[in-house]
């Protein structure tokens, strides 16, 4: 199967700025956009991520979170940082307009900034949970996909003009990013949850942009 991909910074700056400004709910796509190309999450996991799982009870943001085993791709939990504040000021501006709108709140409005802490931190255009559909592998294990979310994100690469673009581009182009930057292949290997390392070098493995850098110094 051929790889997602990789979105280099220049489009990947046009495609936030063309999301902040074009189609439905904006501040969600953007939100749903650097989160994806922020932390290298699966569309499943960010469905299903809540609120809990971003916000601190006082409203504050928690720097250090996890994948629950719950909602995990793989069913193992592991790490997630919101340390990056192109993530956390998107995802900010959306949580301001949900509780501004009353998208999933709660009664008790002094905690989690009147958000429902157990709710999705996500929702769809209409402020309804995204439906997960179950599918049984041939062995019988069950398997889910978000196919609402993923064709959302297919839209969201088209209206910028990168075609053939999905939401794996997202969790390819974080990993290449952060081999890019020298970080140890282990460590990758435990942001995005892979069984094997073998795995997380795949997904790296091929890079255009460092294919690029040799080709220009051939001649």
């Amino acid at each position: 199967m051929a790889k997602a991909p990789y979105i280099e910074e220049g489009r990947l700056r046009h495609l936030f700025k063309v999301a902040a400004i074009s189609g439905e709910s904006p501040l969600r796509n953007v939100a749903l956009l650097t989160t994806v190309y922020g932390t290298g999450m699966m569309l499943t996991e960010i469905a299903r991520l809540p609120v809990r799982a971003y916000l601190n009870r006082d409203g504050s943001i928690r720097v250090k979170s996890c994948v629950d085993a719950r909602i995990a791709y793989n069913g193992k939990e592991r790490p997630v940082y919101w340390s990056n504040a192109k993530v956390t000021n998107a995802i900010d501006a959306y949580v301001t307009y949900r509780a501004a709108h009353r998208q999933g709140s709660t009664p008790t409005a002094t905690a989690y900034r009147g958000l429902d802490p157990d709710g999705p931190l996500f929702l769809t255009g209409d402020g309804a949970p995204y439906k997960l559909i179950e599918r049984r592998t041939n062995c019988g294990t069950p398997s889910y996909s978000c196919d609402s979310l993923s064709q959302h994100f297919r839209k969201l690469h088209l209206q910028a003009g990168i075609e053939g673009a999905s939401a794996m581009s997202g969790r390819r182009t974080f990993a290449v990013r952060l081999a890019n930057n020298g970080y140890d292949l282990r460590h990758i290997n435990e942001l995005l949850g892979h069984e094997t390392l073998t795995a997380t070098k795949r997904l790296i493995d091929a890079n255009p942009v460092r294919l690029g850098a040799i080709v220009a110094k051939v001649i």
